[in-house]
């Protein structure tokens, strides 16, 4: 098990060999929580009894202190955390699952697509029933092997030229881990999603890690400190991320549309049935589109000059923050498709932090303010209204825009049926909650 005050992008290794995660902090839509979900994982986030000392590598709760290498068994539908280890089987996916998936396969009328980082996520997804991706995170890939050392040093550079070298590095890597993910997706839609979080979660916070920055990249201790301290925000979430980091440095997006188009020409050659989908991530004006799509074609038109290939591709968005849902119908001028990210979009919408937020939605919820988690099951008054509007006001502009949902809403059925009667033409979801996904939208499709 793998026991965290909160996880972070730097603790993916960790997750991927761990058999459960337990976080003091966080909620549905954590980091923790959204992670484990995709990975198939059992995770209980945001148990804000216990108590974990790094220093000491303990974890206090029920009145018991553990150490490094003792028993501890999570039910990640409960959120118990159990004494000693308690046995445990392999779920069977015998006949009536196969019966009731040809069920919803004869009925729905929406897509169900997969949130997959990966080309192993993505054959499970398309194992249960996938039809394509509609959220590949490219910065997952960062942390595999010694990549991160490449995304540091991009970070880290004094300048343009710096971060170039940089990114160079990393270009092989991000095509090869497309190219698996476009196999794995052979004939279905692909949306990858550009470079997203705040630049702090990918740097070294650790003086050791610090010290072996500085002299791989031939600079002094107190120069890392300096960039590392500079990237500190009072709310990343709402600081330098998404699209605004492509607009500030477009040699990151440059980087990553190349690596997408030479992927997609490089399984195209190979026979392969491939639709790259690139999204532009937390736009709120048409301005900020319009910039990044200008790099995009840029380069994927350089690509194609150099190759003499060429393929089709979508440029698109996610819509997560609420500007961008009231000027959908600008937006939608340069967008091919949006996808509504509502995991962000519900916590602008309402204000609550997605991390913090569930210190108080239990009392909320005991007391009546609130029916359900919001992160959990998609608010439809209020946010369900924004996600509306962008839908109608999207195309009004362009009638053959493609629209679907990519948060976690995307796997709970009564948010699923929600966007089914908006005509979405897909959700999608985590790998493991696929199939609860296609039943629902089958269920959609036989109420109307």
């Amino acid at each position: 098990m793998l026991v965290r005050i909160e996880t972070s992008p730097e603790d993916l290794r960790g997750m991927a060999v761990a058999q459960g995660i337990l976080t003091m902090r966080g909620g549905m839509t954590s980091h923790a929580a959204v992670v484990a979900r995709g990975m198939g994982k059992c995770c209980v986030s945001g148990a804000g009894e216990i108590r974990v000392d790094y220093k000491e590598k303990t974890v206090e709760m029920g009145g018991k202190v553990y150490k490094e290498g003792d028993w501890i068994s999570l039910n990640g539908s409960t959120g118990e955390v159990y004494n000693g280890q308690v046995p445990t089987t392999e779920p069977e996916l015998g006949g009536d699952f196969g019966a009731i998936m040809n069920l919803a396969s004869k009925y729905t009328k929406t897509l169900v697509r997969t949130n997959a980082d990966s080309p192993r996520d993505a054959k499970q997804a398309r194992h249960f029933g996938a039809q394509g991706i509609g959220l590949c995170r490219t910065e997952h890939m960062f942390f595999e092997g010694d990549r991160i050392k490449a995304v540091r040093e991009m970070i880290l550079a004094s300048d343009e030229e710096g971060r170039r070298v940089a990114l160079a590095k990393l270009l092989p890597m991000q095509r090869g881990d497309f190219e698996g993910i476009f196999e794995a997706m052979d004939g279905y839609g692909v949306t990858i999603r550009l470079l997203d979080p705040p630049l702090h979660e990918f740097v070294p916070h650790q003086t050791a890690t610090q010290k072996v920055m500085a002299e791989e990249m031939g600079i002094t201790l107190e120069e890392v400190k300096a960039k590392v301290d500079s990237l500190e925000e009072f709310n990343p979430m709402l600081g330098h991320r998404g699209c605004r980091l492509g607009i500030t440095y477009p040699e990151i997006t440059e980087m990553q549309t190349r690596a997408i188009i030479e992927a997609a020409l490089a399984v195209k050659a190979r026979g392969i049935d491939v639709h790259p989908e690139i999204m532009i991530p937390l736009v709120g004006s048409l301005k900020e589109i319009q910039n990044q799509a200008d790099v995009i074609n840029i380069t994927a038109a350089k690509v194609f000059e150099e190759t003499g290939q060429s393929v089709p591709y979508k440029v698109g968005t996610m819509i997560e923050v609420p500007r961008a849902a009231l000027v959908a119908n600008q937006i939608a001028e340069v967008a091919d498709f949006f996808s509504f990210g509502t995991n962000d979009l519900t916590q602008m919408t309402f204000g609550f932090s997605r991390d913090d937020a569930p210190k108080f939605l239990k009392f909320y919820k005991e007391h009546g303010i609130i029916k359900t988690d919001p992160f959990e099951v998609l608010d439809q008054e209020g946010v369900g209204q924004l996600v509306r509007m962008g839908v109608e006001k999207g195309r009004a502009t362009k009638p053959e825009l493609k629209v679907g949902i990519c948060g976690e809403h995307g796997g709970e059925p009564s948010s699923v049926k929600f966007c089914a009667k908006l005509g979405m033409n897909y959700v999608s979801c985590s790998p493991y909650r696929v199939p609860i996904a296609r039943v629902a939208a089958a269920q959609a499709a036989i109420e109307e």
